[in-house]
C-alpha cells in the first residue's frame, strides 16, 4: 500500500480539523472568564518578568475575498484614528495593572491592516506601549504589512519606533488567482516594498503564501515561490486556504468550482514544500519554512518551538496580552478574549474595563493534553520524560493515552521508551493525530480541512 493510499484510508483528505493554535480551541471558549478574571491576572504578572503583546487592528482598506478573519472596511482614517484612542485608553488600563519592572520579549501588531495606521499615528501608539511596557533587550517587534497599503512615511516611522521584523502578504503572485480572491498585488510592488523594507536596515523579513487557491496548480504554485524566493524572506508560512464560505460571506464571491481536490491541495504543499527545502530553507513544524540563521529554525532545532495564535513561534514568554477588539490572551491561568466588535470593545474601555467577554480557564488536564498536542505539532515528538516529569499523570496512563492514539493511526507513528514520534511520511496527518488527544467535542466547529 502506498503512503497517499494510506492517507486516503485514514481520511486525511476528508477531515476538518482544527489548526490547534491553541489548547483548547477558542471553539471551546465560554463564559467563564470576563474582565474580573482578566485583572487577576494581568495581576498575577510576576514584577520584573517578560510578556509578549499582541495589538489588533481591525481595519481594511478593501476587503479581500479569500479572508476569513473579523475585519471591517474604510476609505477613511477617522474610524482607525478613534480606535487608536481607545487602545492608547486600553494600554493606560494595562499598566495601571501590571507589576512594576514587567517588559516586552515580543510585540506584534496585526490585523486587519495594521499599516492602515497614519504615519503620526503608528509612531504615537508605539511610544504609548513602550512607555508602558519597555521592550526588553533583544525583544522583538514585528508589523503585518500589506505591500499595497504602505509608503516611505510610515515605512519610517515604524521603524523609527523600533520595528526590527516585517510581515508581508503574499498569498499568490498569480494574477488570475489574484482576481479570483479580491487580493490584487503585482509582484513589482511585493518586491519593492521587500526593498524598501530591507534597506532601511529591517533584517527580518516574513512571508505568507498560502496553497489551495482557486484555480492554483503545480506549475502556478511553483512560480509563485520561486518569485517569492527572489525575495529571500527569513521565513515563510505555507498556509492552506480555507474555503468556508458558509462562514465568511465574502468567500461567496470565489467559485467553489475552480477549488483544487485534497488531493491536488497536498500535491500543492508538496510542490512548494520541495522548493523552499531546495533553496536551503529548514523545514519548521506542518506549514513554516526558515532560514537556518532565523529564530524560529534555531528554536526548532532547539526544541523550544512554541504554537500560539499567529501559529508558531519562538517566544517561550509564559504571557500573551492581547489589545484591541477580539484579541485573545493567554495567561498561565487560561485564555480571555475580548468582545470581537468595535463598537462594544469601545463602550468598555471607555467606562474603564477591559472588555473580556469570554475565555477558558485551564485544568490540570488541558494543561497535559495542550503540551502534548503543541509538542506533535511543534517536533513530531512527545518526550516521555518531559511529560511525566511536568505534568500531572502516572506512566501508566501516558502509556494507554500513546497506545490508544498509535491504534488509530496504524503504521503512522513510533512508540518507544523515549515516547511518541510522527515519522516524516505520516506528518499530514499530524493535526489528525493531535485531535486524539483533544478531549473536547469538535463536532460542533467548523475547521479547516486536515491538508
Amino acid at each position: 500500500m502506498t503512503v497517499h493510499s494510506q492517507l486516503m484510508r485514514l481520511g486525511l483528505f476528508d477531515a476538518r480539523v482544527p489548526r490547534y493554535t491553541s489548547y483548547p480551541t477558542a471553539p471551546q471558549f465560554g463564559g467563564s472568564v470576563g474582565p474580573a478574571e482578566f485583572t487577576q491576572w494581568i495581576e498575577a504578572v510576576p514584577a520584573g518578568s517578560e510578556i509578549s503583546l499582541y495589538l489588533h487592528v481591525p481595519f481594511c482598506r478593501r476587503l479581500c475575498w479569500f479572508c476569513a478573519c473579523r475585519t471591517q472596511g474604510t476609505t477613511s482614517d477617522d474610524p482607525v484614528r478613534a480606535y487608536a484612542k481607545v487602545l492608547k485608553a486600553e494600554i493606560a488600563l494595562m499598566k495601571a495593572h501590571l507589576a512594576p519592572g514587567v517588559k516586552l520579549s515580543r510585540l506584534h501588531w496585526g490585523g486587519g491592516t495594521p499599516t492602515m495606521l497614519p504615519a503620526d499615528l503608528a509612531r504615537d501608539l508605539a511610544e504609548t506601549i513602550f512607555a508602558a511596557v519597555p521592550m526588553a533587550e533583544g525583544g522583538e517587534f514585528s508589523v503585518e504589512i500589506d505591500p499595497c497599503e504602505i509608503d516611505a512615511a510610515r515605512l519610517d516611522a515604524l521603524v523609527d519606533a523600533g520595528m526590527n521584523r516585517a510581515s508581508i502578504g503574499v498569498q499568490d503572485f498569480d494574477e488570475e488567482i489574484q482576481r479570483t480572491i479580491g487580493r490584487e498585488q503585482p509582484y513589482e510592488v511585493t518586491r519593492d516594498v521587500a526593498e524598501m523594507i530591507r534597506a532601511r536596515g529591517v533584517k527580518s523579513l516574513n512571508a505568507d503564501i498560502l496553497y489551495g487557491l482557486p484555480h492554483q496548480t503545480n506549475a502556478r504554485i511553483a512560480d509563485s515561490v520561486q518569485k517569492l524566493l527572489a525575495l529571500s524572506p527569513d521565513r515563510v508560512a505555507l498556509y492552506g486556504y480555507a474555503h468556508v464560505p458558509w462562514m465568511s460571506r465574502r468567500q461567496q464571491m470565489i467559485p467553489s468550482d475552480a477549488m483544487p481536490t485534497p488531493q491536488e491541495r497536498l500535491a500543492l504543499f508538496e510542490t512548494a514544500r520541495q522548493l523552499f527545502l531546495a533553496d536551503g530553507y529548514d523545514e519548521i513544524g506542518i506549514d513554516h519554512f526558515a532560514r537556518p540563521s532565523d529564530g524560529m529554525a534555531k528554536a526548532a532545532k532547539a526544541g523550544t518551538l512554541r504554537r500560539n495564535f499567529q501559529g508558531y513561534t519562538d517566544d517561550t514568554s509564559p504571557v500573551l496580552i492581547g489589545l484591541g477588539a477580539s484579541s485573545i490572551s493567554r495567561f498561565p491561568q487560561g485564555f480571555a478574549q475580548n468582545v470581537s466588535g468595535t463598537a462594544d470593545y469601545t463602550r468598555a474601555v471607555r467606562a474603564g474595563q477591559f472588555s473580556t467577554h469570554r475565555g477558558h480557564i485551564f485544568t490540570a488536564e488541558d494543561k497535559l493534553r495542550g503540551r502534548i498536542i503543541e509538542a506533535l505539532m511543534c517536533d513530531f515528538f512527545v518526550s516521555r520524560a518531559e511529560i511525566l516529569r511536568d505534568y500531572a499523570v502516572t506512566a501508566e496512563r501516558l502509556e494507554q493515552m500513546f497506545a490508544t492514539a498509535s491504534r488509530a493511526f496504524p503504521e503512522m507513528m513510533v512508540l518507544n521508551q523515549d515516547g511518541l514520534a510522527i515519522p516524516p511520511h505520516a506528518r499530514p496527518l499530524t493535526r489528525m493525530i493531535a485531535r486524539a488527544f483533544d478531549a473536547y467535542d469538535q463536532s460542533k466547529a467548523q475547521h479547516s480541512a486536515a491538508v
